[in-house]
């Protein structure tokens, strides 16, 4: 019976734990600018700016105020990125972004790119 409730009581404490801490999680998309994420589109922006590609462009409007996103076209979601020196090395890139959701915001572990 006391090797039960050992047994028990370890469980309830290192299950709860795994319960608490946030799960990291893959999204893929691309790493682009606020503004340019919320219009699905770099085409607007490059033809005002004069940028040459989805990196210029992003580097540009991040510069104008904006802030770096992970921009997934596929379900049209912007999530916003909490590490932004990260995000700004893949700027214009399509990624994977590991990190932990809370909202519509990531908490960045990593960011790799998609090949």
């Amino acid at each position: 019976m006391k090797t039960l409730i050992l047994f028990f009581a370890i469980w309830l404490l290192f299950g709860t734990a795994s319960w608490a801490a946030p799960q990291d999680t893959r999204f893929a998309g691309e790493i682009m600018d606020s503004q340019c994420a919320q219009m699905g589109s770099h085409e607007k922006m490059m033809k005002q700016q004069g940028a040459k590609d989805g990196k210029e462009c992003s580097d540009a409007c991040v510069k104008a105020g904006g802030k770096y996103v992970l921009y997934d076209a596929a379900t049209k979601t912007v999530y916003q990125l909490d590490d932004q020196d990260k995000a700004k090395e893949f700027s214009g890139q399509k990624v994977t972004v590991i990190g932990s959701k809370s909202g519509e915001s990531i908490h960045v572990s990593s960011i790799k790119p998609r090949l």
